[in-house]
This record gives structure tokens, sequence and C-alpha cells, in this order.
């Protein structure tokens, strides 16, 4: 039987019902651990180049400080025992005296009257216009005696010494240990223009770590 005229089911939309569109599906379910990630790996990457960047200042600043205003030195001989020994490693203090005065008891670094080739450190005993003269190893200075705790009983030296004036803009010095110092008793007073820095910190080696001034502090 042909029921190739046979009626189909036909289905129509209603003019009235229009087809809904389509719509994006959110599917819910529980936070994803790892989202908070890479949030915090920024803020560490931020952290540490805020870091990197002060340390690098800091070091900046520090090597500015250390070449133009300090200068490491050696010590040579044993002039200055017990505060330096030989072979010790010191910053000196290259600008103070651009500030300062100079003052007795300051350890000063300066050029060998003698050979402007070598430089002496040694301490300040006596200021311009001042007169100094030792007698039986003690210091007088315009006549009065002039304490010094930095000289230990075994490094004094015993014999006298001047009176001598100390002219103007010179400076008359001493290495602490009396016995083997080469010193203004040997070569004279220091012109000022021949110091150079002052002795401010010793940093070898490890056990002699620190700061000089104290002792300086101690002679005023």
């Amino acid at each position: 039987m042909d029921r190739s005229d046979e009626k189909q089911p036909v289905t129509r939309n209603s003019p009235e019902t229009p087809t809904p569109a389509a719509s994006p599906i959110v599917m819910s379910g529980p936070p994803n651990a790892t989202s908070g990630r890479p949030a915090t790996a920024h803020a560490l990457r931020n952290e540490i180049r805020v870091w990197t960047r002060d340390l690098l200042i800091a070091i900046g600043l520090a090597l500015v400080i250390i070449v133009f205003l300090y200068q490491p030195v050696k010590v040579e001989g044993t002039s200055m025992a017990p505060l330096l020994s030989d072979q010790e490693r010191i910053f000196i203090n290259k600008f103070v005296y651009r500030f300062e005065p100079i003052e007795r008891g300051d350890v000063v670094v300066f050029w060998y009257p003698l050979d402007h080739t070598k430089s002496f450190i040694k301490r300040v005993v006596g200021l311009p216009g001042e007169t100094v003269e030792i007698r039986q190893g003690t210091v007088y200075v315009n006549g009065h005696s002039v304490p010094e705790p930095y000289v230990p009983p075994q490094y004094e030296d015993l014999s006298d010494f001047g009176p001598v004036r100390v002219p103007k803009d010179n400076y008359f010095v001493m290495g602490d240990h009396r016995i083997s110092s080469n010193d203004s008793r040997v070569f004279g007073s220091v012109p000022s223009h021949f110091i150079y820095g002052r002795a401010v910190f010793a940093y070898w080696p490890v056990d002699h770590f620190g700061s000089l001034s104290g002792a300086d502090e101690s002679a005023k």
C-alpha cells in the first residue's frame, strides 16, 4: 500500500510561545585551592625586588663612604703598642680635620717629615705654640704634667727631653711605645699639612675589631 501521501506529524512553533535562547551554564563547586598562588608569588617577587634594591643602595653608599671618607691602612711596627700592633689594619678618617681641629690625644697619620714617601702613625702630644718637656718619662705641656693612661709602665722612656716650643701650625707627636718610637723627639714637630687622617677604627685582626676613638677621648 502506497503510504507516500500519508501525512507526517509536523511540529510548529507557536507564535505565542517563542523558543528560549540558550543561556550559559555556570557550574558551582568547591573553591580552587590554588587560586591565590599567583597573587602571593607576585607579592613575593615585589618584596624581593625591594629588598635587593635597598641592599644595593646600602652597599653603594658604604663604598662611597669608604672610598671618599675613610681609607684603610696597615700599621707597620710597634711604636703605637699596645693600642695598635704590627701589621694591624685600621681605617682612618681623611676629612675629619677639614671640619674639626687636631686635638691632643688624637692618633694621626702623616707624611714622614724626613721622607715624604713614607707615612707614620703617632699620637698628638703638643699643640701649636705649646712648650713640651719630658722629665724622667713624664710629659709636661706648658709646665703641667699630662696624664697618659695609654702608655703602660713597661713602655715608658724615663729619659729627659726638652723643653721645646711647638711652632705655629705644627704638632708634637709621640708613639705610645716610648722606648721604641721614632717620633718628634727625633725628627721634630709635624706641620699640619702633613697630617692627612685620624685613626678611627680597627678591623683586623678580628680580636682588635672596634673603635679607636675611645683611646683618643681618654687622653683629652
